[in-house]
Order: structure tokens, then sequence, then C-alpha cells
């Protein structure tokens, strides 16, 4: 049955949206882009490398002496937790919903998950629990914001920081996503990420077309955006994947199709 009420599901009928999350994590934003009544057009730009150093591998092995195990990334939960052993009387604490259901999954509790999924809120939720004399494990992304361990450090803790993985551009990338992005041929760019933000502008040649509409996860996805000189047209407020899908069938509905 169509008319009225049915238009209100499909806010984003005709969109065509670009995905640039990694393959293996591409569907979910992609199903809830589909209900929404968008195209997906799925192309990964990053690919996740675990981390085989000397240096995770010790810190796991020790991975007892620490008070507090942190999480910013579900990536970093899926190198890590398959390593950690019986480790379950650790405090953890998640950078948000989805790096904290990634925990839970594997039968991890999670003590901590802010209001605001970046690392400044991190910082403050176990800052408020008291940090001083502390030791902290963060396994994360080779490339990263120090923002939360030094924050740590300041406020007394001893941090450790070490690579669980690192992400690049992947071998192949499908030419005819490109051709189509360059052509004017996507309504609205999706990025996660300031990775998924250079690697798609490695991919590009270093710009988009501008009646591209450009929709960022985030404040630190959409800095990395304007530094590297994009209009950041949409921010989700709550900074999730279906916080960013409900950013853009708030404001991305009103987007003309290419």
């Amino acid at each position: 049955m169509s008319g009225p009420s049915s238009i209100q599901y499909r806010p984003l009928a005709g969109k065509r949206v670009l995905v640039t999350r990694p393959r293996h994590q591409a569907s979910t934003l992609s199903d809830l882009l589909r209900k929404a009544g968008a195209i997906p057009v799925e192309l990964p730009v990053i690919e996740i490398v675990p981390s085989s150093s000397a240096e995770l591998d010790q810190a796991l092995d020790q991975v007892g002496t620490y008070d507090w195990l942190v999480f910013t990334s579900v990536n970093a939960v899926a190198v890590v937790t398959g390593r950690l052993g019986d480790s379950r009387a650790l405090r953890i604490a998640a950078i948000g919903d989805a790096t904290a259901a990634a925990l839970m999954e594997r039968g991890f509790s999670v003590d901590v998950v802010p209001d605001q999924f970046v690392a400044e809120a991190v910082l403050d939720a176990l800052i408020a629990r008291g940090v001083t004399g502390k030791r902290f494990l963060l396994p994360r992304a080779e490339i990263a914001r120090d923002i939360l361990p030094d924050g740590l450090r300041e406020a007394g803790a001893i941090v450790d920081v070490v690579s669980a993985y690192s992400t690049r551009l992947p071998e192949a990338v499908d030419q005819n996503v490109i051709d189509a992005i360059l052509g004017d041929e996507i309504d609205i760019v999706t990025v996660t990420s300031p990775s998924t933000v250079r690697n798609l502008l490695t991919l590009t040649g270093g710009g988009l077309p501008p009646g591209i509409v450009l929709a960022c996860i985030g404040p630190i996805t959409a800095e990395a955006a304007q530094e590297a000189g994009l209009r950041v047209d949409i921010m989700a407020s709550r900074y999730s994947i279906p916080g960013l899908v409900e950013a853009l069938i708030q404001t991305g509905a009103h987007v003309e199709s290419s």
C-alpha cells in the first residue's frame, strides 16, 4: 500500500550514498541506508592489518598486571580479544556502543562507555573514577590521536600504548565507483574516520566534485575533512553508524539526486 504514510519510511529514496568503511564493516551502514530507501555504493577505502609486533605480544602476555584495558575501536577489539586468554577480571572501557557491543559479544564486561563517542569523553569518564597510580593498556591503531593517553598520564596514570593494527589502502579498488564519484553520479559521501577521508582523497586525486554532499560520523572526522579542504555538509550528533544514518535522514533527504 502506497501513500503518505509509507513515504516517511524511505526518506532517502533514490539517493546514491557512498560507503567507505572497510569491506567487513560496510554491510551495517549499507543495510541501514537501504531501509531508508537509499542506494548504497560501496567503496572500501581502508583495509585493516593486524599487528604482529613483539610489543603487542609482550603487553598481552602481561595483561593481568594492568588495572584497565581501553578500546577505542571495534578493530582493536577484533584483533586483541582473541589473544587475551583469561582476563575477565580486568576493568574495560570502550569508546562507544559499537565497541562495547563487540566486547560483550566476546564475553567481556564493559565498565565504562561515555555518552559521547570520542576520546575526550572516555578520558573524562575514566578520570572521574580515579586513575592516579593505575596501569592502563591501550591497544589501538598505529596512527591515532594522543589525547587519551596524554590526558591519563597528566592525571597520574601509568599508560602503555601498543599498536594493535594499522590501516592501508586496499590492494584492489573498483575504478567504476571512483569514476562515478568524479562524474558526479554520487549524491552523498559518508566518511567514518580521518583515515577514510585521507584514503578517499588519495583515490580521487585530492578532491570531490562540488555537488557531492559530505557526511561525517563525528567532529574528529569532520575536522580531518575540513583540514583536507573539504566542505562538511552533515555531521552526526550521535557519533555512531546509526547516528550517521539519522543525520542523513534529517538533512540528506533534501539533497537533490544527481
